[in-house]
């Protein structure tokens, strides 16, 4: 055995008896245990990183936490880091001062912009921050073979990425082709074959939903009933209740969690916004947000906790025990309305609401994930649709990323919509029009489509929906035009879907786009914003819009 590891497993073993002083003591805590689900009086006694013990103990340094909870800290056990405009750094940066230490997290927006160069780009940035990262390979770039993206990962890249880099990967990202694992497609099947899967099944059921977990896809985060996360649930999957910016299922979904199944469900994000990640947190959002419909607060920090630990087979974390890592939420209470303090392997990460470790001196390189904008200059007569009372018209709703097909006499109300192809000039633009969100005198425009990332623009009128485009220049982002101006412009370098500034500078950045949305568009909440984003997603139902035109998800083909 290596001498080093010797001398701290001695030393890990002196501190647990007491023999010597551990390094860091929290006195008089009031401990959450996750395995027998209660609180307990201790103190917590931290050594080289790890707990060492619970009961009664000494410290070199000694924190007393006296009416404080002392509890593990938490995982997002699904979350697309891009979603929130920022790159991990800074990503880990805003979610540990609300207790968030662990990320299982699916790159596969910047993958599909920017191929194996975007996985590379996510891991050696992530690298830099006191937080346990973990991300999974993309399963579906592109999510289809409709879609036209700026990256690939056939089943051979994946294969290859994962003998290069599995050290570094926890396994295949969620399997949005759910058509194609149900159809046995080859090389679908080929890449389940791989490593264990995360799903992305909405709305299956039954025998087809029985033969995409036979594929070896174990969670699911697209519940959006209780009826589905009880199904699932039963046919052996890990349900995730998702609560992000676009996507609030966790209301609907508590219902489905008994005594009797709580350990087979965690929390996650999947996509949630800078600004709220700010005022609220993550995961812990989660929890105060379960607590607040009536919940156990202690299963509801399980479900943040220990339960995602297992799902991932992160080992040794998700609970406050002898030889886990000292991965450490100190709060004020179990409602989690102050959290104190917050440790990742055994230091201090973040204090009151801030965080307070030094940034990693060199900043990664984004040569290869940067001016990823390809089109020529737009015009207004390219984005007109032709209206049609035969044609089915997008309906969005606030809160949920599903939309139906809905029909209308007249054009009259109805916002257009475009979705242009951006990564190689293809010219396609699929045009349509939407009801559910009401934009006046103006346009948005950005270069966050997912998945695939094309340019998604909505407005009322041709001549600034082509301004709001032609804004948007080489590096993308997101521009607001109101009667032939540019009233706001957030530029997104890296990919066209993530910034390179402070999350708080960033935050100030997407308040601007938030207000200037308002201005054009009465009803325009941060959530309906992260429905246009979701808009030409072919994967989740009903009705979405690609650069062909408008797609049934239900019979998987463009109309």
């Amino acid at each position: 055995m290596n001498k080093y590891i010797e001398d701290m497993k001695k030393k890990r073993i002196r501190a647990a008896l007491g023999a010597e002083k551990a390094e860091l003591v929290f006195k008089n805590g009031n401990v959450v245990d996750v395995f027998n689900r209660r609180i307990i009086k201790a103190d917590v006694a931290v050594t080289d990183a790890r707990i060492v013990g619970i009961g009664e103990y000494s410290g070199e340094e000694e924190i007393d936490v006296t009416d404080k909870y002392i509890m593990p800290g938490f995982t997002d056990a699904h979350v697309h880091i891009e979603s929130s405009l920022l790159i991990p750094s800074e990503y880990v940066k805003a979610v540990l001062p609300h207790g968030t230490t662990t990320i299982i997290a699916d790159p596969h927006e910047i993958v599909n912009v920017c191929g194996k160069n975007g996985l590379l780009y996510m891991l050696d940035d992530a690298v830099t921050t006191p937080a346990n990262t973990n991300f999974t390979v993309p399963s579906c770039v592109p999510a289809t073979p409709f879609d036209n993206s700026g990256g690939k990962l056939d089943a051979n890249d994946i294969k290859a990425v994962l003998e290069e880099y599995g050290d570094e990967l926890i396994g295949l990202g969620e399997m949005m082709n759910y058509p194609g694992v149900i159809g046995c497609v080859p090389e679908v099947l080929e890449k389940l074959g791989l490593a264990m899967t995360d799903g992305h099944a909405p709305g299956l059921s039954g025998k087809e939903l029985c033969a995409y977990i036979a594929a070896n896809i174990f969670t699911d985060h697209e519940c959006s009933t209780k009826e589905e996360a009880v199904e699932k649930v039963g046919k052996g999957m890990y349900v995730l209740i998702r609560e992000g910016t676009g996507t609030k299922n966790l209301e609907e979904l508590i219902k489905a969690v008994t005594p009797q199944n709580t350990d087979r469900i965690a929390f996650c994000t999947d996509d949630k916004h800078i600004d709220e990640i700010l005022k609220e947190g993550t995961i812990r959002h989660c929890i105060r947000r379960a607590i607040g419909l009536g919940f156990d607060p202690v299963s509801a920090i399980c479900m943040a906790t220990i339960n995602p630990a297992r799902i991932y087979g992160q080992k040794r974390r998700g609970a406050i025990a002898p030889g886990y890592w000292a991965d450490i939420v100190v709060a004020d209470s179990l409602e989690l309305n102050n959290i104190e303090m917050v440790y990742f392997n055994g230091n201090k990460v973040a204090e009151n609401g801030k965080a307070v470790y030094e940034p990693y001196p060199v900043k990664t390189p984004t040569n290869s994930v940067t001016d990823t904008v390809h089109i020529g200059n737009v015009t207004a007569d390219m984005l007109r649709p032709v209206f049609d009372p035969k044609r089915p018209v997008i309906c969005m709703k606030e809160g949920s990323l599903l939309t139906d097909a809905v029909y209308r006499e007249t054009s009259d109300g109805l916002v257009m919509v475009a979705n242009i192809e951006r990564h190689k000039n293809t010219g396609n633009i699929g045009k349509a029009f939407a009801t559910g969100f009401d934009i006046k005198n103006g346009a948005v425009a950005q270069t966050i489509g997912h998945d695939s990332h094309n340019i998604t623009v909505a407005g009322d009128n041709e001549r600034d929906m082509a301004a709001a485009v032609n804004a948007l220049g080489k590096s993308g982002g997101i521009a607001v035009v109101k009667n032939g101006e540019v009233i706001a412009y957030m530029p997104l370098p890296i990919g066209g879907i993530m910034t390179d500034l402070p999350a708080e500078k960033a935050a100030e950045e997407f308040e601007k786009i938030n207000r200037a949305i308002k201005e054009i568009s009465s009803n325009a909440s941060n959530s309906i914003f992260m429905v246009l984003c979701f808009i030409s997603l072919l994967v989740i139902p009903h009705l979405k819009l690609g650069d062909k035109g408008l797609f049934d998800v239900d019979r998987f083909c463009y109309i």
